[in-house]
């Protein structure tokens, strides 16, 4: 099953708060506090990395799961690109450095395995 790109309105909606009441947590002021969390609800924006890590500390969750989707899309970029540089030619053999990219190859691969 794939992850939908966020799980703050259902994390909202398990605390039973309401959108201007996580506005006004993020420190949102004026009247647009609740439209600006139903864009991030609604994937219309995204969030600053300053208000995720505030949805963090309001839901209790990890960011890479109130994102899962993004997350997930990040680690295939990221492994994607590693995929790449390990196949660049590197002027210096730095084992840590090369093992370092393979592991983020692989990344990948094990993360769409444990879906």
């Amino acid at each position: 099953m794939k992850s939908l790109p966020n799980y703050l309105k259902s994390q909202r909606k398990h605390l039973s708060l309401s959108q201007e009441e996580v506005g006004f947590l993020l420190g949102m002021g004026g009247m647009g506090k609740s439209e600006k969390v139903c864009r991030d609800e609604n994937f219309v924006r995204e969030p600053s990395l300053q208000d995720a890590l505030a949805y963090e500390v309001i839901y209790g969750r990890p960011v890479r799961e109130l994102f899962a989707g993004q997350y997930q899309q990040a680690i295939q970029d990221v492994a994607a690109r590693a995929k790449i540089l390990n196949f660049r030619k590197l002027r210096k053999t730095d084992a840590r450095k090369q093992e370092t990219i393979i592991q983020l190859a692989q990344t990948a691969s094990v993360n769409s395995s444990n879906k």
